[in-house]
């Protein structure tokens, strides 16, 4: 998915990197600083760059048509937020297989019709990472949960119905988790 996807015009608006620098390397925040040039000449010469591993999230569907979904504590924005099964791509593991093991880890469901929903850069201007959406129908409980230590995650099912309803009530904040709960709504009240 990373490069450029190009109208004929838009390789003339890319910036030139004149000179780059990492910050800080750890395993969840890679920080680099940019010296660039743009198109017109200008410079930029500081712009930062976060570095991040691709992402997975999954839109869970049971065989009795109730969605999968957790709840967790965000210090970011200090509250529990509602949210999809979804977790980092391990180092050698497709995308697909990452939402599969993400979606059993937190939850125990498995199985099921799986397709990709969207594939989303979660914010282009400054991170490298893209988050891969995946639908899977008519999952099953198949195990408990596997968390690591730092995850303190509960698990909980709703009538699609009441998904629709906490988006369109605000209470799913997490922008790379409700848009492709929104598409999905969007196809299934076209059919």
């Amino acid at each position: 998915m990373k490069g450029p996807i190009y109208d004929i015009d838009d390789k003339k608006r890319e910036w030139t990197l004149l000179k780059s620098e990492y910050l800080m390397k750890r395993p969840w925040l890679t920080v680099r600083r940019e010296h660039l040039r743009l198109p017109n000449g200008a410079e930029v010469p500081e712009f930062y760059v976060l570095e991040y591993p691709d992402w997975v999230n999954v839109t869970a569907i049971t065989e009795d048509g109730k969605m999968v979904m957790v709840k967790q504590y965000r210090r970011g924005v200090e509250r529990v937020n509602p949210e999809l099964a979804a977790g980092v791509i391990d180092e050698g593991e497709s995308p697909l297989e990452a939402a599969k093991r993400e979606l059993q880890e937190e939850t125990g469901y498995g199985e099921g019709e799986w397709k990709l929903l969207a594939v989303l850069a979660p914010n282009p201007s400054t991170s490298t990472n893209y988050a891969h959406c995946y639908l899977a129908e008519n999952v099953k409980k198949i195990s408990g949960q596997h968390l690591d230590s730092g995850e303190d995650i509960t698990v909980h099912l709703y009538e699609q119905e009441e998904v629709k309803r906490m988006l369109e009530r605000g209470e799913i904040i997490q922008a790379l988790m409700a848009a492709p709960l929104w598409k999905y709504f969007a196809k299934i009240d076209k059919q």
